[in-house]
C-alpha cells in the first residue's frame, strides 16, 4: 500500500485513515480488534480517533476509544512505529470545550495513559477555542514536542480566516505552526472546504484529512429514504442528507458504480483522494466486509468522466 505524505509533519499516513469513533459505539471490544487486525493486514496504518469518543453513548465516558486501541495496541503484533495513531483535545470532558495551555499538558497524560504508549503521533485541537489565544496552545504543543510525547501537532474544524491566524501568531511568538488539517468534507458538504481553506493548506503544506467522509454513512446509498434511518444510530444526522441533492449524488454514484463494479462508499472515498489538498479520507467500519470496501477504495481510480459526473452532482 502506498503511503502518503501529511504536509510538513514528517508523517507517512495510509490513503484511508480509520475513523476510531465506532470503538466503543457501534463497533465492541472484540470486533474492534478484529477490524483493527484486518485494517493492519491490509496494509494501512493510521487511525483517528479522540479523547471524547465515545462519551455520546450512554454509560460511557469518554476516552473509551483511546483505552480500545491501547488494548490492541498491546496484543497487536505490529511494532508501536509501524501504527500511525491521532487523537484530539479540546472537546468536552467535563470541563467545556477548552485549549488551554494547562488543559492541553493535563489531557495528553490522561490519552497516553489510555493509549498505553509512549508518544502520540499526531495531536489535533478539536475545537477552535475563542477564549485561548493561538500562541498559548501553539506553546503547549511545542513543550510535548520537545518533551517527545507527541510527534507532530494539527487542528480540526479551523476555518481559512482562524487557520491564516494561527500562522501570524505562531511566527510573531517564534513557535511552530499547525501542520496538519482535520475538515469535514464529502461529495455533499464541500462548501466549508473547498475555496480559500483549501488553497491556503495547499499553498503552506497542510496535511489533511478528511471527517465525515462519507458523510455518516449516507453515500454508502444504504439511506435512501427516511424509513431507511429509523433505529439506525447515526439517524438524525443521515436524514439531513435525504433531499433533492442528496438524491442527486447517490444517482451520480450509481451511475459510476454500474461503470466500476465498485460500491458507493468506495467512489466516494476515491473521489476525496483525488480532490485538490486532501492527503486522506477518514473512515469506519463495524465488519469485515464493510472493512474490505474501505481497502478497496484506497486503490480505487476513477476516470476524469466519473469525477466530472460526481463533482456537478455535488456542486
Amino acid at each position: 500500500m502506498e503511503m502518503r505524505r501529511l504536509g510538513k509533519t514528517g508523517l507517512s499516513v495510509s490513503p484511508i485513515v480509520f475513523g476510531g469513533n465506532v470503538f466503543g459505539w457501534t463497533a465492541d471490544e472484540k470486533t474492534s480488534f478484529d477490524i483493527l487486525d484486518g485494517f493492519f493486514d491490509a496494509g494501512l496504518n493510521t487511525i483517528d480517533t479522540a479523547d471524547v469518543y465515545s462519551a455520546w453513548v450512554p454509560g460511557n465516558k469518554g476516552g473509551d476509544s483511546e483505552e480500545i486501541i491501547g488494548k490492541w495496541l498491546k496484543k497487536a503484533k505490529i511494532s508501536r512505529d509501524k501504527a500511525v495513531i491521532i487523537t484530539k483535545v479540546g472537546s468536552d470532558m467535563g470541563q467545556g470545550k477548552t485549549l488551554k495551555a494547562d488543559y492541553i499538558l493535563g489531557a495528553v497524560e490522561d490519552s497516553l495513559r489510555r493509549l498505553q504508549t509512549d508518544y502520540i503521533d499526531l495531536y489535533l485541537s478539536h475545537w477552535p477555542d475563542a477564549d485561548t489565544p493561538h500562541e498559548a496552545s501553539l506553546g503547549a504543543y511545542a513543550k510535548l514536542q520537545e518533551q517527545g510525547k507527541i510527534r507532530a501537532f494539527g487542528c480540526s474544524n479551523f476555518d481559512a480566516s482562524l487557520l491564516q491566524a494561527s500562522f501570524g501568531a505562531a511566527d510573531k511568538a517564534g513557535l511552530p505552526r499547525y501542520q496538519a488539517l482535520q475538515p469535514e468534507y464529502n461529495l455533499y458538504e464541500r462548501s466549508s472546504f473547498e475555496g480559500p481553506l483549501a488553497d491556503l493548506c495547499v499553498k503552506e503544506d497542510i496535511g489533511v484529512i478528511t471527517y465525515f467522509s462519507l458523510a455518516a454513512g449516507f453515500l454508502s446509498g444504504k439511506y435512501r429514504s427516511r424509513a431507511d434511518t429509523e433505529g439506525r444510530a447515526r439517524e438524525g444526522r443521515v436524514a439531513q442528507y435525504l433531499d433533492d441533492k442528496g438524491m442527486r449524488i447517490l444517482a451520480a454514484l450509481d451511475k459510476v458504480s454500474a461503470e466500476t463494479s465498485a460500491k458507493p462508499a468506495e467512489i466516494s472515498l476515491a473521489w476525496l483522494l483525488r480532490k485538490k489538498g486532501v492527503t486522506a479520507p477518514i473512515a469506519s467500519a463495524t465488519s469485515l466486509s464493510q472493512l474490505e470496501s474501505l481497502v478497496k477504495s484506497a486503490t480505487l481510480e476513477l476516470s476524469d468522466e466519473a469525477m466530472a459526473l460526481l463533482d456537478q452532482a455535488g456542486a
